[in-house]
């Protein structure tokens, strides 16, 4: 199972509505089942997808052991997307994750569903805290929404230095040019000095994804915004091939 953390430490930068809109490419594959696991507090995913809001504070209780994985995960309205919603406990987890001292506890349940799951995609809320840094240690791949703007690249420098802090075999990041408007000459200066990032545009298709409470794909396949998802995830996809294929030859 790969493990994409889509993080940054900055909110409002797209960050859910990438997630699930991942996810949902994800899912679009009937080879594999995609499992979406959501760690902010706001529970931005399980609107996303229309799910009725967790009546039970038991998010938390996964992390403590209190309750297995599978007793909360919920299926979505698309063939093999699954959810695990957050709720309003996960604001205590940092606490009790410095409490508990077990530094890899995130990644120790990640395990734990991988039989079950070929990709799972967590939605990291936006800060730096121990739980980012067990996001870091448990991530095969992160990816990191940034709007062009100052105090974007400034949030990016901080996630490059956390993974190198916290991590002693960092997983590659891959930046995302998130919210571009073509008509602003700061968007079209970013997308000049980064060729080679993937850009998803701010239109209003993205922002009825909350409207519809559902991934643009399941209802404007053909815009653009749509296809620049999916070349998203196709980019990610190879990204996975080639670090499967650096650990076979490692191990060979």
């Amino acid at each position: 199972m790969a493990v994409i953390a889509v993080y940054s430490a900055k909110g409002g930068v797209g960050k859910t509505t990438l997630a699930t809109n991942l996810a949902w490419c994800s899912a679009q594959d009937p080879a594999r089942r995609t499992l979406l696991w959501d760690l902010d507090p706001a529970d931005g995913a399980g609107f996303m997808f229309a799910l009725d809001a967790p009546r039970k504070r038991q998010a938390r209780s996964l992390f403590a052991g209190d309750i297995p994985a599978h007793t909360l995960i919920q299926p979505s309205s698309f063939a093999g997307l699954d959810l695990l919603p957050a709720d309003s406990s996960l604001r205590e987890l940092d606490a009790m994750l410095l409490r508990m001292g077990q530094r890899n506890r995130l990644a120790t349940l990640c395990k734990q569903i991988e039989r079950s799951y070929g990709r799972l995609i967590l939605d990291c809320p936006p800060m730096l805290n121990e739980l980012s840094a067990q996001v870091m240690r448990a991530a095969t791949l992160v990816i990191v929404p940034l709007p062009p703007s100052p105090l974007s690249a400034r949030a990016f420098e901080f996630v490059v230095e956390e993974i190198r802090r916290n991590t002693k075999r960092p997983p590659p990041i891959l930046p995302v040019l998130s919210m571009i408007d073509r008509r602003r000459t700061l968007h079209l200066e970013a997308l000049a000095a980064n060729p080679g990032w993937p850009a998803i545009p701010m239109v209003s298709a993205v922002e009825q994804c909350a409207v519809h409470r559902r991934p643009i794909g399941a209802f404007a396949p053909r815009s653009p915004a749509a296809m620049s998802f999916m070349r998203l995830w196709d980019g990610i996809e190879r990204k996975l091939a080639q670090l499967a294929a650096r650990d076979r030859a490692a191990l060979a």
